[in-house]
């Protein structure tokens, strides 16, 4: 398994884990990018808020499009059915 070692955000972090390098990469900028739009717009607020905004915006838009797949594989399950 190969180990990453990488500044994100200022912070050092070293992991493991199965993913590609590109898919580390991409997840790196994206943080960095997000990260940048929140400090642009609480440029005043404390880099830990900025952090814990950055997690609840993040794991919003996860649990968002865990609704939408779920809403996305009961239309599948019906035309399949449909199907049958």
């Amino acid at each position: 398994m190969p180990e990453y070692s990488l500044e994100v955000l200022g912070l050092r972090v070293s992991f493991k884990t199965d993913v590609p390098p590109e898919r580390v990469k991409r997840a790196k900028a994206f943080l960095e990018e997000r990260y940048k739009v929140l400090e642009t717009r609480g440029s005043k607020l404390s880099k830990e808020k900025l952090l814990i905004y950055l997690c609840l915006g993040l794991a919003d838009d996860y649990l968002c499009l865990k609704d939408q797949q779920k809403v996305l594989e009961k239309r599948i399950n019906e035309l399949l059915d449909k199907l049958d």
